[in-house]
């Protein structure tokens, strides 16, 4: 039975980093907030996504790094990483799947926290359901913010794959065990860091895309290099090849794929392996949060304006903030996207306009132009802004300038035999570099300034003067300098 309503300033839906970054900014601005979480505060980030699976890949470029250069690599020899050492070491990383310290931090913060699964139930109010089947209803006086994240998509036609128990991200990340065997569907970013992952922790891996290349968002040439990383660590890649059917007798047995190949080239027939993971696409968490109640198809992505406030529903009260309004799918944006929006509600609630120029206090306006993203396998993969294609296709007349990281000085630091690559795309017209695509051992701490320059859109002119350190990688940016003034 839902009690009298409790009153707030604003509810959010969700305690992942966007969720816990929106209230953060509205409890500074002084506003009552509440934040509604049926899972572990703290999110997907913290524990099934980017935590456990950076501290899962950082010891395998740690002993990469070490067999990269001469006097380390006669140290570490043949050795090979201690699984039981890093999953302990991931778990900790997760906080042991245990929020207690994400659930002080909101305490200490003045957030207020109610467990249950939140849904809209019309203007300003949610209904919370707890664990018992009690139900809380809550209103809002000014916003309610829907950070509510996304969920791994598995495909909804192939035979068996219900009674196969597959792996998503969550299991991929959190498995107490390494699989002798194990199959990964998918080439973009989730596909590639795992295959990086466990096959360093011993399992024989094999990579199934249905594509004709990995990481298909970014340059080609990132993709290549990365294939080239998996196939030296030993991961098998199989190109256009797709799971056609499924089969997991006893449901904790072995699995045997059934597989079809394009164009009649080479890998299919069958493949049994211990466990499968799929790594093909996101959906938003949507289904079930009372989208019908305000107007909205429930299981959509929300299309939200540069102050995430949700359009088609009336009032300016509904936000759509991170993964749910498909602008950026990655932790760092949506908390960008979260201060943003913080800002906004405040500024409402104050009866002050918004600011939602281009680079204003209320517009994430870096979103679609500057989200940078890190692939962390080996090699690495930094990218910030437009590919070479996207810049075409969307009419601007650029020049793609490319440089070997591993001509610069610093290069040889990072090892003996450094290969990597770097690429800028250059707008001819305006003078300024609308993106960037880096791939190397230590390439994600170039990132940022590639950023700085691609969201700044510093002038060629003014960049010649940021004169890079000697002897880093970072002198690669002198050498596109270069190029791009031609």
């Amino acid at each position: 039975m839902t009690s009298t309503a409790e009153e707030y300033d604003v509810i959010v839906l969700g305690a992942g980093p966007t969720g816990e970054n929106v209230a953060d900014r509205t409890v500074a601005a002084g506003l009552r907030t509440v934040i509604v979480e049926a899972e572990l505060v703290g999110g997907e980030c913290s524990y099934w996504a980017c935590m456990p699976s950076k501290a899962l890949l950082r010891p395998v470029a740690a002993l990469a790094d070490a067999r990269a250069v001469a006097g380390s690599r006669e140290a570490v020899g043949d050795r090979r990483l201690d699984p039981a050492a890093v999953l302990a070491r991931r778990d900790s990383f997760a906080s042991n799947w245990q929020d207690d310290g994400q659930v002080q931090w909101l305490r200490d913060t003045g957030i207020e926290l109610v467990r249950g699964h939140g849904r809209l139930a019309g203007v300003r109010t949610v209904t919370v359901e707890a664990e018992d089947g009690s139900e809380r209803l809550l209103t809002a006086r000014h916003a309610v913010a829907v950070c509510t994240g996304s969920r791994p998509v598995l495909p909804a036609h192939v035979p068996g794959l219900a009674e196969a128990h597959p792996w998503t991200n969550r299991e991929a990340t959190g498995s107490q065990t390494v699989p002798g065997r194990l199959a990964v569907v998918g080439g973009g970013v989730v596909g590639v860091e795992m295959a990086a992952a466990w096959r360093a922790l011993g399992s024989e891996v094999v990579l199934l895309v249905r594509g004709d290349g990995l990481l298909p968002r970014m340059e080609p040439f990132a993709g290549e290099l990365v294939a080239d990383g998996l196939r030296a660590a030993g991961v098998d890649i199989r190109f256009g090849t797709e799971v056609t059917a499924l089969e997991r007798a006893d449901g904790s047995g072995p699995v045997a794929l059934t597989l079809a190949t394009r164009d009649g080239r080479g890998g299919g027939g069958t493949l049994t392996v211990d466990e499968v993971l799929y790594a093909t696409g996101r959906a938003p968490r949507t289904a079930d949060v009372g989208l019908e109640q305000v107007g909205l198809k429930p299981g959509d992505w929300l299309e939200a304006d540069d102050s995430c406030t949700v359009l088609g529903v009336d009032g300016e009260w509904l936000y759509a903030v991170g993964d749910v309004n498909r602008r950026a799918l990655l932790t760092h944006q949506g908390k960008y996207q979260a201060r943003i929006t913080g800002a906004a509600i405040a500024a409402r609630a104050e009866g002050r306009p918004l600011d939602t120029s281009r680079y204003g206090a209320h517009a994430a306006s870096a979103d679609l132009a500057g989200a940078p993203q890190v692939v962390f396998t080996q090699p690495e993969v930094a990218a910030v802004g437009l590919t070479s294609a996207a810049a075409e296709a969307a009419g601007l007349r650029v020049r793609t300038v490319d440089h070997e990281i591993g001509s610069v000085a610093g290069a040889s630091l990072y090892g003996d035999d450094y290969r990597g690559r770097a690429r800028v795309v250059f707008d001819l017209d305006r003078e300024v570099i609308v993106g960037a695509c880096l791939v190397g051992p230590g390439v994600a701490e170039l990132l940022h300034s590639a950023t700085v320059a691609v969201v700044g859109e510093v002038p060629i002119d003014r960049l010649w003067h940021a004169v890079p350190a000697y002897p880093t990688i970072s002198e690669v940016w002198l050498r596109l300098l270069e190029d791009c003034r031609g």
